[in-house]
């Protein structure tokens, strides 16, 4: 502990940069407590480490920000995959986006794992370069201000645990290693339980394509977020519907019809949840579309654009 507290005074500036940046891109390390230690006050000023911070903040986001503006939402998916919440990370990005638009970005660092994923969001949606900027550098600012005002505020009761912990030495630190990694592991776990729960035949995209032209009864549902529907359109007759919804799919009236679900998300994550949600209620032939959207358009396959007021649904 005293060897962290030392690298801290020592070097403080440049930790600090290249804590912030890290953690901004989604790497797991403490930002919010190195920047309430430093915002103790003491070799540092407050406000040459006001703007080290903001400054690895607004370069870490521009990097998500040019990801997502080339790569689109395979960037997105990827962050997802790294969250412990797979199953509503892009989706509820998308949806504060729905809501906010680029306003999410104010207070996205506010939010765990919001962060990266509304800039890259902001990307693919071709937000203009400067009020990116200009928007984020707003919540970065608000962000970093707020975490270096309370080490500033409560800067002795800051002080009192650190000189606690440092009394505890080597075992105090270890304490806490594995007190997180105990955390991480369960969340792992429940994400790890949670997927073998959801773990169910898939249909390919060439199997949809012959159920479509076939004469059995079926009915394809579309559960991603309505801004990716309104934005990439959806497969031909597939029906927008909730992942949230409480009721059943009105379609899907009688349990002998065949369903289609499908989303846009890590694993089909969001499709294997509601997928399973019917199966529970007694639709036997269930599936979710394999690879989801992304599979149907790898396969050069046509697209229908949904009306504003459906994509809403």
């Amino acid at each position: 502990m005293d060897t962290i507290v030392h690298l801290l005074v020592a070097h403080g500036l440049v930790v600090v940069f290249v804590n912030v940046l890290a953690a901004q891109l989604f790497l797991p390390l403490p930002m919010v407590p190195v920047l309430v230690v430093m915002g103790m006050g003491g070799e540092v000023a407050l406000g040459a480490l006001f703007a080290t911070a903001l400054g690895a903040c607004v370069v870490a986001d521009l990097v998500w920000y040019a990801s997502g503006q080339r790569y689109g939402g395979r960037v997105l998916r990827t962050v997802c995959r790294l969250s412990m919440s797979p199953d509503s990370c892009v989706r509820q990005t998308q949806s504060l986006f729905t809501r906010w638009g680029v306003w999410t970005l104010v207070v996205a660092k506010f939010i765990p794992g919001l962060g990266p994923i509304s800039t890259a969001l902001s990307g693919q949606t071709r937000v203009s370069l400067p009020v990116f900027i200009a928007l984020d550098a707003i919540g970065a600012s608000l962000f970093v201000g707020v975490a270096i005002g309370l080490g500033r505020a409560f800067h002795s009761a800051v002080d009192s645990v650190l000189g606690m912990l440092a009394g505890f030495g080597e075992v105090g630190l270890a304490v806490i290693v594995v007190a997180l990694l105990l955390f991480i592991a369960f969340r792992w776990a429940q994400r790890f339980w949670l997927i073998r729960a959801l773990r169910m035949t898939r249909i390919s995209v060439a199997e949809l394509q012959r159920l479509r032209a076939s004469d059995t009864p079926h009915a394809i549902y579309d559960v991603r977020a309505a801004a990716s529907r309104e934005r990439d359109g959806a497969i031909p007759g597939a029906r927008p519907w909730s992942v949230d919804a409480k009721e059943l799919p009105p379609a899907a009236a009688s349990p002998e019809v065949e369903i289609v679900v499908y989303c846009d998300c890590p694993n089909d994550y969001s499709a294997a949840k509601v997928a399973y949600r019917l199966r529970q209620a007694g639709f036997t032939n269930v599936r979710p579309l394999h690879g989801g959207i992304d599979a149907w358009i790898a396969a050069g396959l046509p697209l229908e654009r949904l009306e504003a007021a459906a994509c809403a649904a």
